[in-house]
């Protein structure tokens, strides 16, 4: 579903049985769809069971207060590099970024948000991202299918989710159709996000179908390269 004010593609991944983890919620009333994540969970009975962010991007992040209204015990998992773009220093760290691109209006919006609960590492799974938390077993078992790929570049702690097994990579703002994310932005990297873009290639199958942060979704790594 696309949500906030860039129409970011947040994705409700499934589990197991009722079971999703929710990627990137952007909803807020800035963008006039607010509760739009929490609304879909419900009228398709769905349990969320985590937040997983790619990165810590204004417009990925913004509907993180109305998701842990809702779903107060909910985990939020990101990036240590990306981590004080939410929490408690979210409106100094986010402020920067949105006075370089001229929209301080969105500040609020994204200020003294939620704090992460657990940290994405490269090469974990998502089941050792949450192994603090209590899961069923057969979520945990989901969740082990999804590996965390550590893709700086767009911001230091850009992170993929790659499920092999599915050949699914949700890529976030690393990788678009025959694109790749901006640089330009305080943590970016033009040298890096090419070092990530050879990891994915190096790492995942051609046939491999990819959903990025915005526009275009499903396309394979051989469309892309």
């Amino acid at each position: 579903m696309h949500t906030g004010p860039l129409r970011v593609n947040t994705f409700i991944v499934p589990l197991c049985g009722n079971n999703v983890f929710i990627v990137d919620p952007a909803d807020c009333s800035f963008s006039h769809d607010e509760g739009s994540v929490i609304s879909y969970l419900a009228s398709q009975k769905l349990n969320p069971v985590a937040v997983v962010l790619t990165h810590g991007h204004f417009d990925h992040i913004s509907g993180l207060t109305t998701i842990k209204n809702s779903f107060s015990s909910l985990p939020i998992a990101i990036h240590k590099n990306d981590s004080g773009m939410i929490g408690s220093s979210s409106k100094i760290v986010q402020g920067q970024a949105l006075s370089l691109m001229g929209f301080g209006a969105f500040l609020p919006f994204v200020s003294n948000l939620p704090e992460p609960q657990a940290f994405l590492e490269d090469g974990k799974s998502l089941e050792q991202v949450f192994e603090s938390f209590s899961f069923d077993e057969d979520v945990r078992t989901a969740l082990s299918s999804w590996k965390v790929m550590h893709t700086p570049g767009h911001t230091e702690g850009s992170c993929c989710l790659y499920n092999q097994a599915e050949k699914t990579l949700i890529s976030g703002d690393t990788l678009f159709y025959r694109s790749w994310g901006r640089t330009d932005l305080p943590g970016g990297s033009e040298s890096k996000i090419h070092q990530s873009l050879a990891k994915i290639l190096k790492e995942c199958k051609e046939d491999t179908q990819v959903y990025p942060g915005h526009d275009y979704t499903g396309f394979t790594l051989a469309q892309n390269f």
